[in-house]
């Protein structure tokens, strides 16, 4: 059983994702926050798997809520789904950087959005690749405050991996690209994780942006 919180302040968008969410027999709503603030404090009362995180909310937003559940040792296991209008909203990747496991656009299709909470309750992040790459691309700018951080402790094939992962690919893809098999290639990634500190793999992009080891592309 996936257990969700919901944060939104439109309690009519609540609703909808709730009626949703409930009608399936592995989802459980397990509690609702109209504001960043209470969606903190449910977070480490309920302790959900998945917080389905609005950014644009009274007080406390979206960005600073996530930042909070990132940043407590004790809500680990929660990972936050970032919900936006926008597929090329300035927020998203400042919501990543802050510890979100990724996003979904809030016009999706409901099996989308089933989907998306499954894929990040499992640990993995990152939901429509392409979407983040252009969104990543738009946001990053400037050179990185450090070309070289942390990538002493990588192997020269994890980097690669990292490199890989940042564009957008899946561990089936990387296996593809790579020659190895997807077993191999997930745990070259949880080793890269493991090494930076990351979270999980929306992390591990952040990580790859901001420490150079690739550039956003322009168009």
């Amino acid at each position: 059983m996936i257990r969700v919180l919901l944060a939104d302040d439109q309690a009519l968008m609540r609703a909808g994702f709730r009626a949703l969410l409930d009608a399936e027999e592995d989802l459980e709503v397990v509690g609702e926050a109209a504001d960043g603030a209470s969606a903190v404090e449910l977070s480490r009362r309920l302790r959900p798997d998945v917080v389905l995180m609005d950014v644009q909310m009274p007080g406390l937003d979206g960005i600073e809520a996530t930042r909070h559940i990132a940043a407590d040792p004790d809500l680990a296991v929660v990972r936050v789904l970032i919900l936006t209008n926008y597929g090329l909203d300035s927020y998203v990747f400042a919501a990543l950087r802050a510890g979100a496991s990724g996003f979904l656009l809030k016009d999706s299709d409901p099996a989308d959005l089933l989907q998306a909470v499954a894929v990040v309750a499992r640990g993995d992040a990152l939901l429509a690749p392409a979407v983040t790459r252009t969104l990543i691309s738009e946001f990053v700018a400037g050179p990185p405050a450090d070309t070289t951080a942390g990538r002493d402790v990588l192997t020269a094939r994890e980097q690669e991996i990292v490199e890989l992962v940042a564009r957008g690919l899946s561990n089936y893809e990387i296996a593809e690209r790579m020659v190895i098999s997807p077993l191999t290639a997930k745990t070259h990634v949880n080793r890269a994780m493991t090494k930076l500190h990351c979270r999980d793999r929306a992390q591990l992009v952040v990580w790859a942006y901001e420490s150079g080891l690739i550039t956003p592309r322009r168009r």
